[in-house]
């Protein structure tokens, strides 16, 4: 018989909280807000002294003071959490070479058949937890179990610092008296249809059947029938490619007029040109994200006739999106622009017959061409804000010298409105999405 697989479900306890906690001593003990302190702020992390008053991470910071007053609130350091997360993930990596990062601060680690080397699966969730906590001192919670989902249950059973452990052939004696809530896929309303039938737990929705879950809800009734049997095929796949690559900003105060729309965008596409060119991709297809003062959202998209990763092609295509959205008498607190059909940037590039000296490949009659200037420039542009931050370099166009973010919630804010129109520093993204993500810390 094949043996089970062992899969550990690491998450970091209240992320960056916690990091800021470490580094200002002062904290220790206090109920800390990390997130933007503005009339739109929304809270990207909250300590558990925090979360004793019902404070949570993406819940609006003005709710969040009136349940904690005495609550204090840290703007976020972002390129310091994606350092700590680093560090975190080389950890991982020394434990299995199968790491799956979800996000900035939580991964899978597939350590199937390594009891021999390492311990049993207790001891190497407990030897990954000491290590985190002698070389970050910063704590982590860890669930075993032999699939996915139920390692990313168990883990946030014994919150903080806590393993909790699902034996094989244990599942369904897990799963049984859980809420239906706990299964990936089961939304609220997906949990309120269920329990105006009756249905409240794991065990109540098995014992329903595929065939009437599938009546009742369709593909996702099967799904969630094979979930409540502990089925979860899924492997752990380390270094997961980015599908799409974007920078969103929810603003302070609604922006109005297409020309500060643009600027708004021209932002947001350099962010988004300065992680192509990081990550070494080019992108072909460049989206549009809108949302109104009356909370109305729309996306366009297009596809370039060819993959780019310079900051003036991904702004012109965003902004002949805008051009199709109803911009008069409207004003609009949200922008983002985003990029996918993503490809190596070293990937062959289809040349025009009359080319030019300059164009990518070979000039006419033969003679190698230099890279195109554009792409020489942003390689550099990036670079330099790599190194000297988001500020140096960044198009004047954009807006004042001074670029705020926008609430400070790590999982949407990506790129830099102009300061007239946000309260709070916008952080970075991490330099992998998809690995050491994009997102926040969620529930945690």
């Amino acid at each position: 018989m094949e043996a089970a697989r062992v899969i550990l479900h690491v998450d970091m306890d209240a992320f960056f909280a916690s990091v800021e906690m470490r580094d200002d001593p002062r904290l220790q003990g206090r109920p800390v807000l990390v997130g933007g302190a503005g009339r739109r702020g929304v809270v990207a992390a909250a300590s558990y002294e925090a979360r004793k008053f019902g404070c949570r991470s993406a819940q609006p910071m003005v709710h969040a003071l009136r349940l904690c007053p005495e609550a204090v609130v840290v703007a976020p350091r972002h390129a310091t959490y994606v350092e700590v997360s680093r560090q975190v993930f080389d950890i991982f990596e020394r434990f299995s070479p199968l790491v799956e990062g979800l996000s900035i601060d939580e991964a899978f680690l597939d350590v199937s058949g390594s009891e021999r080397l390492l311990g049993t699966p207790r001891q190497i969730a407990d030897a990954v937890r000491k290590a985190v906590r002698e070389e970050t001192a910063l704590t982590c919670s860890v669930g075993i179990a032999s699939v996915k989902f139920l390692a990313k249950i168990a883990s946030g059973m014994n919150k903080p610092d806590g393993v909790t452990e699902i034996p094989a052939g244990k599942e369904l004696e897990f799963l049984t008296p859980l809420p239906v809530g706990a299964l990936w896929g089961a939304g609220p309303k997906t949990e309120e249809r269920l329990a105006q039938r009756g249905i409240r737990t794991v065990g109540d929705l098995r014992r329903l059947g595929p065939s009437t879950l599938t009546s009742w809800f369709g593909a996702q009734g099967a799904h969630l029938y094979r979930l409540s049997e502990g089925i979860d095929e899924r492997a752990v796949i380390p270094d997961r490619e980015a599908k799409s690559i974007s920078n969103e900003d929810t603003y302070a105060h609604d922006v109005v007029g297409v020309e500060a729309l643009k600027r708004c965008l021209l932002s947001q596409a350099t962010r988004v040109a300065d992680r192509l060119v990081a990550e070494g991709l080019r992108a072909r297809c460049v989206h549009l994200k809108i949302r109104d003062g009356r909370f109305v959202t729309e996306t366009r998209q297009c596809t370039l006739p060819e993959a780019v990763d310079d900051h003036r092609a991904i702004y012109g295509a965003a902004c002949r999106l805008l051009e199709s959205v109803e911009t008069e008498g409207r004003s609009f607190r949200l922008t983002g622009v985003g990029v996918a059909a993503l490809e190596e940037a070293s990937a062959p590039v289809q040349l025009g017959l009359f080319d030019a000296v300059g164009s990518r490949g070979r000039a006419p009659g033969g003679a190698a061409a230099a890279p195109l200037r554009k792409d020489s420039l942003q390689a550099v542009l990036s670079a330099v804000r790599e190194r000297f931050g988001h500020q140096a370099l960044f198009p004047g166009a954009a807006g004042s010298e001074r670029r705020g973010g926008a609430t400070g919630a790590i999982s949407h804010t990506r790129g830099a409105p102009p300061a007239e129109q946000a309260e709070n520093p916008g952080p970075d993204g991490p330099r992998k999405p998809g690995r050491r993500g994009d997102g926040g810390e969620g529930h945690r």
